[in-house]
Protein backbone atom coordinates (compact mmCIF):
# COMPACT_ATOMS: atom_id res chain seq x y z
CA UNK A 1 0.00 0.00 0.00
CA UNK A 2 1.38 3.67 -1.04
CA UNK A 3 0.59 6.82 0.17
CA UNK A 4 -0.23 10.06 -2.53
CA UNK A 5 -1.65 13.16 -2.18
CA UNK A 6 -4.44 13.07 -4.71
CA UNK A 7 -5.25 16.96 -4.65
CA UNK A 8 -4.70 20.44 -3.31
CA UNK A 9 -6.42 23.77 -2.18
CA UNK A 10 -5.23 26.57 -0.33
CA UNK A 11 -6.97 29.96 0.63
CA UNK A 12 -5.89 33.71 1.26
CA UNK A 13 -7.64 36.57 2.24
CA UNK A 14 -8.76 39.56 0.01
CA UNK A 15 -6.76 41.81 2.03
CA UNK A 16 -3.20 42.79 0.55
CA UNK A 17 -0.87 44.89 2.78
CA UNK A 18 2.18 46.26 -0.06
CA UNK A 19 5.76 47.01 1.45
CA UNK A 20 4.13 50.79 0.39
CA UNK A 21 1.74 50.69 3.26
CA UNK A 22 4.04 49.33 5.67
CA UNK A 23 6.28 52.48 4.95
CA UNK A 24 3.11 54.60 6.53
CA UNK A 25 3.07 52.37 9.70
CA UNK A 26 6.96 51.91 10.30
CA UNK A 27 10.53 52.81 9.60
CA UNK A 28 10.72 51.05 6.30
CA UNK A 29 11.06 50.88 2.65
CA UNK A 30 10.27 48.89 -0.29
CA UNK A 31 13.48 48.62 -1.32
CA UNK A 32 14.92 47.68 2.11
CA UNK A 33 12.23 44.58 2.57
CA UNK A 34 12.53 43.48 -0.56
CA UNK A 35 16.37 43.86 -1.18
CA UNK A 36 16.57 41.60 2.64
CA UNK A 37 13.33 39.16 2.13
CA UNK A 38 12.13 39.24 -1.21
CA UNK A 39 8.43 40.20 -0.10
CA UNK A 40 6.66 42.62 -1.98
CA UNK A 41 3.24 42.37 -0.47
CA UNK A 42 1.26 39.74 2.00
CA UNK A 43 -2.52 39.00 3.02
CA UNK A 44 -4.06 40.27 6.09
CA UNK A 45 -7.46 38.44 7.55
CA UNK A 46 -10.18 40.86 8.07
CA UNK A 47 -12.08 38.49 10.40
CA UNK A 48 -11.29 35.16 8.89
CA UNK A 49 -10.44 33.09 11.50
CA UNK A 50 -7.65 30.11 10.71
CA UNK A 51 -10.66 27.50 11.11
CA UNK A 52 -12.54 29.51 8.72
CA UNK A 53 -9.32 30.07 6.22
CA UNK A 54 -8.44 25.84 6.89
CA UNK A 55 -11.88 24.98 5.96
CA UNK A 56 -12.07 26.63 2.85
CA UNK A 57 -8.56 25.22 1.93
CA UNK A 58 -10.24 21.54 3.12
CA UNK A 59 -12.77 22.26 0.66
CA UNK A 60 -10.94 22.97 -2.19
CA UNK A 61 -8.49 20.22 -1.94
CA UNK A 62 -11.43 17.71 -1.75
CA UNK A 63 -12.43 19.05 -5.23
CA UNK A 64 -15.87 17.84 -4.78
CA UNK A 65 -15.26 14.67 -2.77
CA UNK A 66 -17.59 13.89 0.15
CA UNK A 67 -16.15 15.30 3.16
CA UNK A 68 -17.56 12.25 5.07
CA UNK A 69 -15.28 10.12 3.54
CA UNK A 70 -12.65 11.22 5.28
CA UNK A 71 -11.35 9.90 8.06
CA UNK A 72 -8.29 11.86 9.45
CA UNK A 73 -8.01 15.61 9.96
CA UNK A 74 -4.54 17.42 10.94
CA UNK A 75 -4.08 20.99 11.02
CA UNK A 76 -1.07 22.50 11.35
CA UNK A 77 -0.99 25.49 13.21
CA UNK A 78 0.78 28.39 15.59
CA UNK A 79 -2.23 30.54 15.71
CA UNK A 80 -5.54 28.12 16.26
CA UNK A 81 -8.36 30.07 17.12
CA UNK A 82 -8.62 28.60 20.50
CA UNK A 83 -6.91 26.59 22.90
CA UNK A 84 -9.74 23.82 22.82
CA UNK A 85 -11.55 22.79 21.16
CA UNK A 86 -8.82 22.23 18.37
CA UNK A 87 -8.58 24.06 14.81
CA UNK A 88 -9.14 20.83 13.24
CA UNK A 89 -12.68 20.16 15.42
CA UNK A 90 -13.69 23.08 13.82
CA UNK A 91 -12.73 22.45 10.40
CA UNK A 92 -14.01 19.32 10.85
CA UNK A 93 -17.67 20.59 11.79
CA UNK A 94 -17.23 23.45 9.09
CA UNK A 95 -16.83 20.66 6.10
CA UNK A 96 -19.99 18.81 7.81
CA UNK A 97 -17.81 15.90 8.85
CA UNK A 98 -19.20 13.54 11.34
CA UNK A 99 -16.50 10.62 11.20
CA UNK A 100 -13.10 11.75 11.35
CA UNK A 101 -10.34 11.61 14.00
CA UNK A 102 -9.15 15.49 14.38
CA UNK A 103 -6.65 17.19 16.17
CA UNK A 104 -3.68 19.91 15.64
CA UNK A 105 -0.13 19.75 15.50
CA UNK A 106 2.53 22.88 16.64
CA UNK A 107 5.82 22.89 14.83
CA UNK A 108 5.68 26.26 13.42
CA UNK A 109 6.86 26.61 10.12
CA UNK A 110 7.49 22.62 10.16
CA UNK A 111 4.20 22.52 11.17
CA UNK A 112 3.37 21.07 7.55
CA UNK A 113 5.78 18.85 7.03
CA UNK A 114 5.39 17.16 10.57
CA UNK A 115 2.03 17.08 9.99
CA UNK A 116 1.99 14.93 6.49
CA UNK A 117 4.63 12.68 8.63
CA UNK A 118 2.11 12.48 11.25
CA UNK A 119 -0.64 11.56 8.58
CA UNK A 120 1.17 9.37 6.56
CA UNK A 121 2.33 7.35 9.46
CA UNK A 122 -0.99 6.65 10.97
CA UNK A 123 -2.56 5.48 7.25
CA UNK A 124 0.02 3.55 7.12
CA UNK A 125 -0.13 1.48 10.48
CA UNK A 126 -4.16 1.78 10.94
CA UNK A 127 -5.28 1.58 7.33
CA UNK A 128 -7.17 5.33 7.28
CA UNK A 129 -8.20 5.73 3.40
CA UNK A 130 -8.15 9.41 3.06
CA UNK A 131 -6.68 12.41 5.20
CA UNK A 132 -7.10 16.43 5.02
CA UNK A 133 -3.51 17.61 5.98
CA UNK A 134 -3.86 21.31 6.74
CA UNK A 135 -1.20 24.53 7.69
CA UNK A 136 -3.30 27.69 8.35
CA UNK A 137 -2.05 30.89 10.09
CA UNK A 138 -2.93 34.26 11.00
CA UNK A 139 0.00 35.67 12.20
CA UNK A 140 -1.11 39.51 11.88
CA UNK A 141 -2.44 38.64 15.32
CA UNK A 142 0.72 37.65 16.87
CA UNK A 143 2.88 40.62 15.15
CA UNK A 144 3.74 43.96 16.88
CA UNK A 145 3.00 46.50 14.37
CA UNK A 146 5.25 48.46 16.05
CA UNK A 147 7.96 45.65 15.41
CA UNK A 148 9.64 46.58 12.13
CA UNK A 149 11.74 43.52 11.97
CA UNK A 150 9.19 41.56 12.26
CA UNK A 151 6.06 43.09 10.87
CA UNK A 152 7.38 42.92 7.54
CA UNK A 153 7.49 39.16 7.40
CA UNK A 154 4.33 37.91 7.82
CA UNK A 155 0.73 37.11 6.22
CA UNK A 156 -2.16 34.90 6.69
CA UNK A 157 -3.56 32.05 4.72
CA UNK A 158 -4.11 28.04 4.27
CA UNK A 159 -3.45 25.23 2.25
CA UNK A 160 -3.91 21.88 1.85
CA UNK A 161 -3.67 18.75 0.69
CA UNK A 162 -6.04 15.03 0.19
CA UNK A 163 -3.84 11.96 0.88
CA UNK A 164 -5.66 8.46 -0.34
CA UNK A 165 -4.00 5.10 0.32
CA UNK A 166 -2.67 3.84 -3.53
CA UNK A 167 -1.38 1.14 -5.51
CA UNK A 168 1.47 3.54 -6.28
CA UNK A 169 3.46 5.30 -4.03
CA UNK A 170 3.76 8.77 -3.81
CA UNK A 171 5.29 9.48 -0.16
CA UNK A 172 8.35 8.42 -0.63
CA UNK A 173 10.48 9.32 2.41
CA UNK A 174 10.62 12.17 5.36
CA UNK A 175 13.58 13.69 7.40
CA UNK A 176 12.73 15.81 10.31
CA UNK A 177 14.60 17.39 13.54
CA UNK A 178 13.85 19.48 16.08
CA UNK A 179 16.77 21.45 18.63
CA UNK A 180 15.32 23.11 21.26
CA UNK A 181 17.75 24.94 22.80
CA UNK A 182 17.41 27.64 20.32
CA UNK A 183 14.25 28.13 21.03
CA UNK A 184 14.78 31.57 22.30
CA UNK A 185 15.60 32.86 19.05
CA UNK A 186 12.61 32.50 17.69
CA UNK A 187 9.42 32.72 20.01
CA UNK A 188 5.79 33.68 21.00
CA UNK A 189 5.23 32.80 24.20
CA UNK A 190 1.95 32.26 25.57
CA UNK A 191 -0.05 32.00 28.88
CA UNK A 192 1.69 28.94 30.87
CA UNK A 193 4.98 31.18 30.70
CA UNK A 194 5.70 34.08 33.01
CA UNK A 195 5.82 36.50 30.28
CA UNK A 196 3.32 39.04 30.90
CA UNK A 197 0.96 39.29 27.46
CA UNK A 198 0.45 41.05 25.00
CA UNK A 199 2.28 38.17 23.60
CA UNK A 200 4.29 38.67 20.02
CA UNK A 201 7.16 37.55 17.76
CA UNK A 202 10.47 37.88 18.58
CA UNK A 203 12.67 36.63 16.68
CA UNK A 204 16.55 36.98 16.49
CA UNK A 205 17.43 37.29 12.73
CA UNK A 206 20.83 36.80 11.91
CA UNK A 207 21.10 33.85 14.10
CA UNK A 208 17.76 32.10 12.70
CA UNK A 209 19.11 32.67 9.08
CA UNK A 210 22.03 31.05 9.52
CA UNK A 211 21.11 27.54 11.46
CA UNK A 212 17.67 27.80 9.23
CA UNK A 213 19.62 27.11 5.83
CA UNK A 214 22.29 24.80 7.31
CA UNK A 215 19.03 22.45 9.03
CA UNK A 216 16.89 22.44 5.31
CA UNK A 217 20.30 22.03 3.74
CA UNK A 218 21.03 19.21 5.89
CA UNK A 219 17.74 18.02 6.18
CA UNK A 220 17.30 18.11 2.24
CA UNK A 221 20.01 15.83 1.61
CA UNK A 222 19.11 13.20 4.83
CA UNK A 223 15.50 12.55 2.83
CA UNK A 224 17.10 12.69 -0.77
CA UNK A 225 19.71 9.84 0.55
CA UNK A 226 17.00 7.72 2.29
CA UNK A 227 14.99 7.76 -0.76
CA UNK A 228 17.25 7.23 -3.29
CA UNK A 229 16.49 9.97 -5.19
CA UNK A 230 19.48 12.62 -7.16
CA UNK A 231 18.86 16.39 -6.98
CA UNK A 232 19.03 16.41 -10.76
CA UNK A 233 15.73 14.02 -10.74
CA UNK A 234 13.58 16.43 -8.71
CA UNK A 235 11.18 18.05 -10.97
CA UNK A 236 10.25 21.12 -8.24
CA UNK A 237 11.68 22.48 -5.06
CA UNK A 238 8.73 23.70 -2.28
CA UNK A 239 10.77 25.19 0.16
CA UNK A 240 9.28 27.28 3.19
CA UNK A 241 8.57 30.35 2.18
CA UNK A 242 10.27 32.87 4.90
CA UNK A 243 13.29 34.57 2.60
CA UNK A 244 14.12 34.96 -0.82
CA UNK A 245 17.82 34.19 0.49
CA UNK A 246 17.31 31.15 2.73
CA UNK A 247 15.55 29.61 -0.15
CA UNK A 248 18.55 30.74 -2.55
CA UNK A 249 21.34 29.88 -0.47
CA UNK A 250 19.84 26.28 0.16
CA UNK A 251 18.97 25.96 -3.33
CA UNK A 252 22.52 26.36 -4.17
CA UNK A 253 23.98 23.88 -1.65
CA UNK A 254 21.42 21.38 -2.80
CA UNK A 255 22.19 21.79 -6.48
CA UNK A 256 18.92 22.61 -7.74
CA UNK A 257 18.90 25.25 -10.50
CA UNK A 258 16.51 28.16 -10.45
CA UNK A 259 14.01 27.33 -12.71
CA UNK A 260 13.08 24.07 -10.54
CA UNK A 261 12.70 26.20 -7.27
CA UNK A 262 9.04 27.46 -6.62
CA UNK A 263 8.66 31.17 -4.67
CA UNK A 264 5.85 33.03 -3.92
CA UNK A 265 6.82 34.78 -0.75
CA UNK A 266 6.89 37.94 -3.10
CA UNK A 267 3.04 37.96 -2.54
CA UNK A 268 2.22 36.30 0.06
CA UNK A 269 4.85 36.72 2.95
CA UNK A 270 5.99 34.17 5.38
CA UNK A 271 2.81 32.27 6.19
CA UNK A 272 4.65 30.03 8.45
CA UNK A 273 2.90 26.28 8.70
CA UNK A 274 0.58 27.13 5.69
CA UNK A 275 3.54 28.01 3.56
CA UNK A 276 4.28 24.95 1.52
CA UNK A 277 0.78 23.63 1.23
CA UNK A 278 -0.24 27.08 -0.48
CA UNK A 279 2.84 26.87 -2.76
CA UNK A 280 2.42 22.89 -3.95
CA UNK A 281 -1.23 24.32 -4.48
CA UNK A 282 -0.36 27.33 -6.97
CA UNK A 283 2.28 25.12 -8.11
CA UNK A 284 0.17 22.83 -9.69
CA UNK A 285 -2.71 25.40 -10.85
CA UNK A 286 0.41 26.59 -12.71
CA UNK A 287 1.41 23.40 -13.96
CA UNK A 288 4.61 23.23 -12.81
CA UNK A 289 4.27 20.26 -10.51
CA UNK A 290 2.12 17.64 -12.44
CA UNK A 291 1.20 14.05 -11.81
CA UNK A 292 4.47 12.16 -11.54
CA UNK A 293 6.65 14.85 -11.12
CA UNK A 294 9.29 14.53 -7.89
CA UNK A 295 8.65 17.35 -5.57
CA UNK A 296 11.05 18.28 -2.86
CA UNK A 297 9.25 19.88 0.30
CA UNK A 298 11.39 21.39 2.73
CA UNK A 299 10.89 23.60 5.98
CA UNK A 300 12.16 25.20 8.99
CA UNK A 301 10.79 26.37 12.25
CA UNK A 302 10.87 28.23 15.58
CA UNK A 303 11.61 25.23 18.19
CA UNK A 304 13.88 25.09 16.23
CA UNK A 305 12.18 22.09 14.16
CA UNK A 306 13.41 21.26 10.46
CA UNK A 307 11.86 18.55 8.22
CA UNK A 308 11.81 17.56 4.51
CA UNK A 309 9.58 15.32 2.45
CA UNK A 310 9.80 13.74 -1.28
CA UNK A 311 6.82 12.71 -2.82
CA UNK A 312 6.03 11.99 -6.08
CA UNK A 313 2.41 13.36 -7.31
Amino acid sequence: MGIKIVSTGSYLPDKVLTNFDLEKMVDTSDQWITTRTGIKERRISEGETTSDMAAEAALRALKGRDPNQVELIIVATATPDAFFPSTACKVQAKIENKRAVAFDLSAACTGFIYALYTADSIMRSKGVKRALVIGAERFSKIVNWKDRTTCILFGDGAGAVVLEQSSEEGILGFDLGADGSYGELLAVASVGSNEEPPHYVKMKGNEVFKVAVRTMVESAQRVLEKTGVKPEEVKLLVPHQANVRIINAVAERLGIPTEKIFINLNKYGNTSAASIPIALDEAVREGRAKEGDLVLMVAFGGGFTWGACVARL
